[in-house]
């Protein structure tokens, strides 16, 4: 019976591991361009292979690691990436009602770590329970990759003549552009969001007093204000049942 149910684990952990490769190898390609920009920055490879190690949050690291270069406080950071990372909580308490019952407490806060969007959406995709030896096996190869591009985009970085690694700072700006320029031209409120955000970014960075203002905080504000004039003005309708 013991053996049986380990091979039923084994089976779940090895399903997962193979769900787990298509994320992996996005999440490598889009990490390099953190590991460029964080050096730019002024970090090291040692500390954006453990920042990446340990967060697993591809916005949340942009802009942590931008404040830490600004100087900026504790509180600060803290606030803009509970912002920022708001949306694991929901994805944590929908994840929560497709778990298999009886997960033990320590081993669903080890599932909580590995939540991002694609590990949800995967997750969330699977026939019946998830299960713990499915989640983490969904979870090794997006970690890695994460890690692993990373580490190479800060060495190329460091190995790069400064001119290069400049020019290639402007990687992470194209990868945020090709996530959003699509959805915005496909659906008007997107569109509408991102040209809010744009002009309230601009009147924070040009007119005297709100320039002043610290970048997270600044975030923040913008964050919540377009966020909630776009969710009262273009409110999600439910489908209407045939």
């Amino acid at each position: 019976m013991e053996s049986a149910k380990m091979t039923l684990m084994e089976q779940t952990f090895q399903k997962g591991l193979k769900d787990g490769i298509p994320i992996g190898l996005g999440y490598f390609a889009v990490s390099m361009a953190y590991g460029m920009a964080a050096i730019v920055q002024g970090m090291t490879v040692t500390q954006i292979i453990m920042i990446s190690l340990t967060n697993l949050t591809s916005a949340g690291q942009f802009a942590g690691t931008t404040l830490l270069a600004v100087s900026a406080s504790l509180i600060e950071i803290a606030i803009t990436l509970i912002v920022i990372n708001s949306r694991y909580f929901l994805m944590g308490l929908s994840l929560l009602q497709k778990m298999q019952p009886g997960i033990p407490l320590y081993r669903k806060m080890m599932m909580a770590f590995g939540i991002t969007d694609e590990i949800y959406a995967v997750a969330m995709g699977q026939k019946g329970d998830v299960t713990f030896s499915y989640f983490m096996g969904l979870m090794v190869l997006p970690i890695a990759g994460w890690t692993a591009g990373t580490a190479l985009g800060g060495i190329a970085s460091s190995l790069l003549p400064s001119q290069i690694v400049n020019a290639l700072g402007i990687a992470m700006y194209g990868m945020f552009i090709a996530i959003f320029v699509p959805a915005a031209r496909m659906e008007k409120p997107v569109m509408i969001c991102v040209l809010l955000s744009i002009a309230a970014s601009c009147l924070f960075a040009w007119i005297p007093g709100l320039n002043s203002l610290s970048p997270g905080y600044s975030v923040v504000l913008i964050a919540v204000a377009v966020c909630a004039f776009c969710a009262w003005k273009f409110p999600r309708k439910e489908p209407e049942d045939d």
